[in-house]
């Protein structure tokens, strides 16, 4: 070919040039390496061909890229810069790069003619680079301050301007397939959120690319639709990364003067640095919001939870801690807890409120700080003690009748023939009368657990009270001698509207009850009545006895199961505790109620409420 023609001449004229000539492909790997290059920088030609040279510092590859972007549409560039030797000492040159094209015009790569600096232009060039140097950092020691991503978005965008000079900047975030304008300055405040499709665009050139900065000019800008720059002619971007994924891209456009490598430069290092500030905003977002997350969850926790540092002291105290203790945030943070804990175990304990927790331990390793969690188990406690008492109670009840019955059984086996007639009868009566004993409390514990299951099944249906009272009460005067059973039922009493069968075992348990706690005897009355006022729908039976009465702090407490008020006189009465229990289960069944109050006269009131049939 006609060119290879000349070949030769031009190789000789390279190979004797005084200056150093260093020619790159697009890999950046060297094609050509001139004795001058081998004095200056001390490597062979032998050894550099094929290779990518190591003359660039770290911290001037950004400078590097921007040069080569910018000689690509083939303007020669010259700028000053240093350059590193084969024992790696820094030289000051002068570099006069040029793009390399093929015959169809592609760019192919690129060479560089180095001039080692005149002292005076080398100090000019110096000075502006340092001038530009520390004002990067200073707009780097803001963004990193800043934690709100739109603050630090808009900043970078604004120090973009003021370092390269450009007439507007803008910063666009990769969100999947779209672009979408996120800050900009110099551009209409109304194009913010405009979006593009990322392949079309130039930020989808410089990802398939590989390079590091890019600049168009021309046609080439006409992707950036939200562009309303008038007189656009240069667009020059480089990506900004999260980690290692591109998260944005960063504009700056040149509308009056050129983009040059400087400028280029600046832009690649502002996006680096961009890419950190965001990081940094980005992860501090996530901290919060994983404490947020955390917060959320320990303040909705049913749990007290609690935080104790390594000194000891709580950091930390949720809402259902001081629901649990009674003590607030604000006399609970930098105190001990106020409750013992053990590291990686679990203790119970009581608070000086009487409340019992369960408080497990468990520690960070990383920090040295104790979590404690603990949960109020006062209920689970007082029912434990509720269920050993009535064991006990149940064995009890269960092995003195039981006994008398052996005893008697074994009596009548063995001396039949030697007993008389009444004795015989006697203790066939004992015998009777303790079964029916058994039979009682193997009825409460049936209807107990019925109760407490809520499998309380009632049949209701109209009835007459004052009849069912009236078979009743003649029916508890055998119970005991010492009493006296009286019943007013007056006339006209309106109909129940109830399950008879329930209304009856709740009335023979109210009398078994007075008959039992008024040990003394006495009288015991029934009364009934139509209730009055809010009890308007309801017949009201009355229960009264002359007996040891019900303190009115265990009025409520009678009513639970396996209670019998405060231990102490009323324990040595017997019983396994259900009796008033399954009364309030029977009587709320049916749309009733009962209540326990004080007799006018001493001893005890159970009023019972039934609905009435014709209350509608």
């Amino acid at each position: 070919m006609q060119r290879d023609a000349h070949f030769p001449t031009t190789s000789a004229v390279i190979r004797s040039a005084a200056d150093p000539i260093v020619a790159v492909d697009l890999g950046l790997r060297v094609i050509l390496w001139n004795p001058a290059a081998e004095r200056l920088f001390g490597w062979t030609e032998a050894e550099m061909l094929g290779r990518v040279p190591g003359l660039v510092p770290d911290e001037l590859k950004a400078e590097r890229n921007a040069v080569l972007e910018r000689v690509r549409d083939g303007v020669p560039i010259s700028f000053s810069t240093r350059r590193l030797t084969r024992s790696g000492r820094q030289v000051d040159v002068r570099v006069d790069a040029n793009a390399l094209h093929d015959e169809d015009g592609e760019v192919i790569g690129w060479v560089g003619v180095y001039h080692q600096h005149g002292e005076a232009g080398l100090n000019q060039a110096v000075a502006e680079k340092a001038r530009l140097v520390r004002r990067l950092n200073d707009i780097l020691g803001d963004l990193n301050a800043e934690l709100e991503l739109e603050v630090v978005l808009d900043r970078i965008t604004g120090a973009l301007i003021e370092l390269t000079g450009a007439d507007a900047a803008g910063f666009v975030s990769i969100d999947g397939d779209k672009l979408t304008l996120v800050a900009a300055h110099g551009l209409p405040p109304h194009m913010l959120g405009t979006q593009v499709e990322l392949r079309s665009s130039l930020v989808g050139e410089i990802l398939s690319s590989g390079r590091s900065v890019l600049l168009a000019s021309g046609e080439r800008v006409d992707d950036l639709i939200w562009q309303e720059l008038e007189g656009l002619h240069t667009v020059a971007l480089t990506l900004a990364n999260l980690g290692n994924r591109p998260y944005g891209a960063l504009y700056a456009l040149f509308a009056e003067r050129p983009a040059g490598p400087t400028e280029l430069e600046l832009l690649e290092l502002l996006a680096g640095h961009a890419g950190v500030a965001v990081g940094n905003v980005v992860a501090y977002q996530e901290v919060v919001r994983q404490r947020a997350h955390e917060r959320a969850v320990i303040d909705s926790s049913a749990d007290g939870i609690a935080v104790v540092d390594a000194n000891g002291l709580v950091c930390q105290w949720n809402p259902a801690a001081t629901r649990i203790t009674g003590l607030d945030h604000m006399h609970a943070i930098g105190e001990p807890p106020p409750f013992e804990f053990e590291i990686g175990g679990t203790v119970t304990c009581q608070l000086p409120s009487g409340t019992w927790i369960d408080v497990l331990c468990a520690k960070i390793e990383e920090t040295g700080e104790l979590v404690l969690d603990f949960r109020d188990i006062t209920a689970a406690k007082e029912l434990e003690e509720a269920k050993d008492l009535f064991l006990a109670t149940t064995s009890h009840e269960l092995r003195t009748p039981i006994t008398v019955v052996r005893g008697f059984a074994e009596t009548l086996v063995n001396r039949w023939e030697e007993l008389p007639d009444a004795q015989r009868r006697q203790a066939i009566g004992m015998i009777a009368e303790r079964a029916r004993s058994l039979g009682r409390l193997v009825e409460h514990l049936l209807l107990g657990s019925r109760a407490g299951a809520d499998d309380v099944a009632v049949a209701v249906e109209e009835f007459d009270l004052g009849a069912l009272l009236l078979r009743i009460v003649p029916a508890f005067t055998a119970l005991s001698e010492l009493h006296r059973l009286e019943g007013d039922v007056p006339d006209g009493l309106p109909d129940a509207r109830a399950d008879p069968m329930a209304t009856d075992v709740i009335i023979g348990q109210l009398l078994e009850n007075a008959v039992k706690y008024s040990p003394d005897g006495g009288l015991v009355r029934v009364t009934v009545a139509p209730g009055r006022d809010a009890l308007a729908g309801h017949l009201i039976v009355t229960v009264d006895d002359e007996g040891i009465g019900i303190p009115e702090a265990d009025r409520e407490r009678v009513f639970e199961r396996f209670v019998q008020g405060e231990t102490g006189d009323r324990r040595r009465f017997g019983g396994v505790g259900l009796g008033l229990f399954i009364v309030k289960r029977l009587a709320t069944a049916q749309g009733g109620d009962v209540l326990a109050e004080a007799a006018p006269g001493g001893g005890a009131r159970l009023r019972l409420m039934i609905p009435r049939a014709d209350a509608g």
